[in-house]
Order: C-alpha cells, then sequence, then structure tokens
C-alpha cells in the first residue's frame, strides 16, 4: 500500500515540475512572439510606404526597387510564419 503511495507522490512530483517547466516555456513564447510582432510591425511600417511608392518610380529603377521590396516583404512573410508556428 506505501508502494503505491509513494509511486503516485513521485508522479504528481515530477507531472507538477513538468508543468512549472511547460508553464515558464508559454510565457517565454509568449515574450518571444511579442517581441517578433513588434519587430514585423516596424518592418511593415517601413515597407509599406515604399510599395505605394515603387508604382510610382519607371524603368531599371522599378526592378531594383520592387527587388528590395520583395526581400523585405517575404522577410516579414517568414516572420509571421515563424509566429504562426509559435501560436
Amino acid at each position: 500500500m506505501n508502494d503505491v503511495r509513494e509511486e503516485i507522490e513521485r508522479l504528481v512530483r515530477r507531472l507538477e515540475q513538468q508543468r512549472d517547466e511547460l508553464r515558464l516555456k508559454m510565457h517565454l513564447a509568449k515574450a518571444d512572439g511579442r517581441d517578433e510582432w513588434n519587430r514585423l510591425e516596424r518592418q511593415w511600417e517601413e515597407v509599406r510606404p515604399r510599395v505605394a511608392q515603387a508604382g510610382a518610380v519607371l524603368g531599371d529603377t522599378t526592378r531594383e526597387v520592387g527587388s528590395a521590396l520583395k526581400l523585405a516583404l517575404e522577410e516579414i512573410g517568414r516572420g509571421y510564419d515563424r509566429l504562426r508556428k509559435l501560436f
């Protein structure tokens, strides 16, 4: 009878420890997610006006600006994918 009780107590202690570790990891993941979101929002605010300006630019410059914008937008998209995986 004591063996069963001791085993249950060990299991409870182990589960409590795992639960505490997971709670901490979830909290940190939320903080990481918030930091990533803020970084992506800053990038979005920088890129958005350039997208509007790119339509007004003609010739070779358009291709250069378009390539740079495409890279910036793809980076933001990858960041959103990372956030999606966190949640």
